[in-house]
């Protein structure tokens, strides 16, 4: 659908509710893209790259390399490439070490997006790498969050709420072999879906801080293997049919040209974080536990809305109800939606999807050295997933170099002028995402984006 659809269906929301000022805008632009009709200039694209991202200063085809980022085979990234990636790590996680306590703003703040336990996660994933007794420490820190909990159901998803260090205690006590401990995490974590299933439950239903964030809970301990005569099949179910009850009940009531719509704080996002396409992502993922009519029916279908929402660079617009184009990042644009068409692709099996995720990556490449940070929700790093992610899929090796530059990016740490981050230490939004992301590189098959890819 590309600009157009996206600026006819803006016309049609504004129609809709009212606001008319707004409505003729979009129709105006519609008139000037399809007829070239004198009107409202559209966004000046220099612009919008030099305000949310940097130019891009790196080759992007890998024959015009002269950094050695592959091996001569041009198959892997190369032996100097990885002793490089060793080397910012140890230098990065000793600048994170001394200021990681600064970067938590409240004390009570557990969660694995800027709090504590994301702290206990990047411990975990650095030990699996490097086998270093001191990054233990992270079981330490783990323990005495599981003991702040207050569980009162007002945060549920994985980055935000309790279920993700309900979920990361289970999976690191099964690991270890503390089985009492690790069932008691287990059954806490289920009980948070008095919060998710009821229709009238306050939680809304976005990965970030919502239903799919606590679906991400339930798919991660059942891929690792941890108590699933705890998590069955029905456990997930339940929470897999309370979003798409969710979404087909306002999708409805919204009279929405798509078969599943979600509102977070009355607006209809369409990212990873709060949108649509990270929802749409999550039940994919969770496609066992969907009855073939559902996967085939609405879910498909809102797939294809969302393939009919991308704008001809590559980017998503930032909402329904605002059909510009903003951020790249993960949170709304291009780099969340990578994973969502490459899904689809992988689950339908129809290439169609594959050449939306090319135009997103084509687009995360262009604009994904975010001026927000390194981070994965905002920043480069998240972006670096996505490029990751399509060599995943595709097994194409352009990608894993592109990725690797990203990562190119991340060995300049603080020198490049972005703009100052609230949790410039934490997973999601600063120095530990960027760590946990260079730590993926080394394997790369094998990489995952914290909260989001299971």
């Amino acid at each position: 659908m590309g600009d157009s659809g996206t600026l006819a269906l803006g016309a049609w929301y504004y129609k809709k509710t009212g606001v008319e000022d707004k409505c003729a805008m979009c129709v105006n632009d519609v008139v000037v893209l399809v007829c070239g009709v004198a009107g409202r200039s559209g966004p000046d694209r220099s612009a919008v790259l030099s305000h949310h991202s940097f130019k891009n200063p790196y080759p992007k085809e890998i024959r015009d390399d002269r950094t050695l980022v592959m091996d001569p085979q041009q198959r892997m990234l190369s032996a100097r490439y990885r002793y490089k990636l060793d080397e910012t790590i140890k230098k990065l996680v000793g600048k994170w070490e001394s200021g990681k306590n600064q970067g938590v703003k409240k004390e009570e703040d557990l969660s694995i997006y800027s709090g504590t336990t994301g702290h206990s996660l990047l411990y975990f994933r650095l030990f699996q790498q490097y086998k270093e007794q001191s990054y233990l420490s992270g079981y330490d820190l783990l323990n005495e969050d599981l003991k702040k909990l207050k569980k009162k159901g007002k945060h549920v998803s994985f980055l935000m709420g309790d279920s993700g260090t309900l979920a990361l205690g289970a999976w690191y006590y099964n690991k270890t072999g503390v089985e009492d401990k690790c069932a008691m995490c287990v059954n806490e974590l289920l009980q948070l879906s008095k919060y998710v299933i009821p229709l009238n439950t306050s939680t809304k239903e976005e990965v970030l801080d919502g239903k799919a964030g606590y679906l991400y809970s339930l798919l991660f301990l059942r891929s690792k293997g941890v108590r699933n005569d705890l998590v069955t099949q029905d456990a997930v179910r339940q929470v897999v049919k309370a979003i798409l009850d969710a979404g087909q009940q306002t999708a409805m009531k919204e009279r929405s040209p798509t078969p599943l719509l979600y509102l977070c704080h009355g607006k209809a996002y369409i990212g990873a974080a709060r949108g649509l396409v990270g929802i749409l992502f999550m039940l994919l993922q969770a496609r066992e536990f969907l009855e073939m009519n559902e996967l085939h029916g609405v879910v498909r279908q809102a797939v294809d809305f969302v393939c009919g929402l991308q704008l001809l660079n590559g980017n998503l617009p930032f909402t329904l109800e605002s059909p510009t184009d903003r951020q790249v990042h993960w949170n709304h644009g291009a780099a969340g939606a990578v994973f969502l068409f490459g899904k689809a692709y992988q689950v339908f099996g129809d290439a169609r999807y594959m050449q939306h995720a090319y135009m997103a990556g084509d687009c995360v490449w262009e604009r994904g050295l975010a001026r927000d940070g390194y981070g994965i929700a905002q920043g480069t790093a998240g972006g670096g997933y996505a490029l990751l992610y399509l060599y995943q899929v595709t097994g194409r090796p352009e990608f894993l170099y592109r990725a690797g530059q990203f990562g190119c990016w991340l060995h300049d740490y603080d020198t490049h002028g972005c703009r100052p981050s609230e949790h410039p230490y934490s997973v999601c939004e600063g120095m530990a995402g960027a760590i946990h992301y260079l730590i993926d590189l080394k394997q790369p098959e094998k990489a995952r984006f914290p909260g989001y890819a299971v």
